[in-house]
């Protein structure tokens, strides 16, 4: 699968002046190439092809193939942010239930999303897997800011009850919640058919998380102060 090639891009979008965008259109077909063949694999006249574009290109625009790589991973994560904002997640007036589930929901929207173009998840994922250079500034930029939140929410639910590696093991416990549906998702849609990957299925999904972090993090607080780690019952 990995070696085939990839369609052509549908006509470009024009500018006022009536020339073809090229330099959305790089970004486009990188994240398609990129997605499909990874970073290393991936050719800049491959890429050039794909959009149609001379491949010195990538050069004028960008400079090089990993600056390039660079902005379709900001791009992608700028359109996943600009379509799903994080909103009701930091608004301080919430109670820390409400942000709690306002966090969650935004999460798996953007995670499940199916009206994205298809390689920013493919995207992503190559880079979890196969890291470049790039993952530091990918959870600089997009990831840290959101650990941040959902460890302060966190914490204000855990209140007295809150230690260091309480924290951390609750907020790593709602976030693979949400990823198991992301990255399981071939497993899921055999095991469980009932399933649904929906706008509803996802809203269904955020609620159980959120009602099933909650208990969770319930249960910790109850354990009342301690030192470290998370006593046995």
């Amino acid at each position: 699968m990995e070696n085939q090639p990839l369609h052509p891009l549908s006509s470009p979008p024009l500018t006022p002046d009536g020339e073809p965008d090229t330099r959305d259109k790089l970004l486009e077909a990188a994240g398609r190439v990129f997605a499909a063949r990874g970073f290393r694999d991936a050719t800049v006249r491959e890429i050039c092809t794909l959009a149609g574009a001379n491949i010195a290109a990538v050069n004028y625009h960008f400079g090089d193939k990993l600056a390039l790589y660079r902005e379709v991973i900001k791009f992608a994560g700028c359109q996943a942010m600009a379509k799903y904002p994080p909103g009701q997640a930091f608004n301080e007036h919430l109670r820390p239930d409400d942000k709690l589930t306002a966090f969650i929901r935004n999460y798996l929207d953007r995670l499940l999303d199916e009206g994205r173009p298809a390689w920013h998840g493919m995207l992503i994922a190559r880079e979890m897997v196969d890291p470049t250079s790039i993952l530091d500034e990918l959870v600089t930029t997009f990831v840290n800011p959101q650990y941040i939140r959902l460890t302060a929410i966190v914490s204000e639910l855990l209140g007295p009850s809150a230690t260091p590696e309480r924290v951390r093991l609750c907020v790593t416990s709602v976030v693979g919640q949400c990823l198991f549906y992301k990255n399981c998702r071939p497993i899921v849609e055999r095991i469980m058919p009932e399933h649904e990957y929906t706008p509803e299925g996802r809203e269904r999904l955020a609620a159980h998380i959120t009602a099933f972090s909650l208990a969770g993090i319930e249960r910790i607080r109850s354990l009342g102060p301690a030192s470290t780690g998370v006593e046995p019952s």
